[in-house]
């Protein structure tokens, strides 16, 4: 009997704690790679590069192509976005909320109907001060994430789709360079806390009996 398919669509952070989840859902999930993989994502956690998806907008148009390939039909998506939305240069934001939020409609819409699972793991904290104070290229706001991640909340809420809330989680492990290894990465300890935590969700809540 093959494994069901797991895969992976998200930012850098997800980048951070893919290697470690693999390793937790060995044995339970075949874990996909995604795009043309992790090395070229980790040349610049901040540009979408690589497994590196980017923003709700570069996620919809991927999966677009994704889903004309006849070979590719994963059972679970893990799915995130909203870092990159949310970065914003001399006060203008990448992607406005109101385009967040229809992308994210248009994200379920292409996969609605297509027998895949679909999770989504709420965007990780932004700490403002340990953010624009390292990053200088441009900025994030916790006020910002705040309000995006409730928007994602209600849409998913509304499309009956299970969350991991990576956020709360995250939120408790610690502030600034405890936890933080630059503007918004973690270090290696906190990436695979979070993978252990997904893990957890992944093998314990529905997704693991479809």
């Amino acid at each position: 009997m093959s494994l069901p398919k797991l895969f992976v669509v998200g930012d850098s952070i997800s980048v951070g704690y893919s290697p470690y989840l693999q390793k937790f859902t060995e044995g339970i999930f075949q874990f996909y790679c995604r795009k043309t993989g992790m090395e070229e994502a980790m040349k610049n956690l901040d540009i979408p590069l690589g497994s590196n998806i980017g923003d709700s907008s570069m996620v919809s148009n991927y999966l677009d192509t994704m889903l004309t390939k006849s070979d590719w039909r994963p059972e679970i998506i893990l799915l995130n976005c909203g870092l990159h939305d949310i970065k914003t240069i001399n006060g203008v934001i990448q992607i406005p909320l109101e385009d967040y939020r229809c992308n994210l409609k248009s994200i379920i819409g292409l996969l609605s109907g297509k027998c895949i699972h679909v999770v989504w793991v709420r965007t990780t904290p932004v700490e403002d001060e340990q953010h624009n104070s390292t990053q200088k290229e441009f900025m994030r706001f916790s006020r910002d994430l705040e309000k995006y991640n409730a928007a994602a909340d209600e849409i998913m809420n509304g499309a009956g789709i299970e969350m991991i809330d990576l956020h709360a989680f995250t939120s408790k492990l610690g502030k600034g360079r405890e936890i933080y290894r630059d503007h918004v990465h973690y270090h290696p300890e906190i990436e695979a806390l979070q993978a252990a935590y997904i893990a957890g969700f992944l093998q314990t809540g529905r997704t693991s009996q479809q």
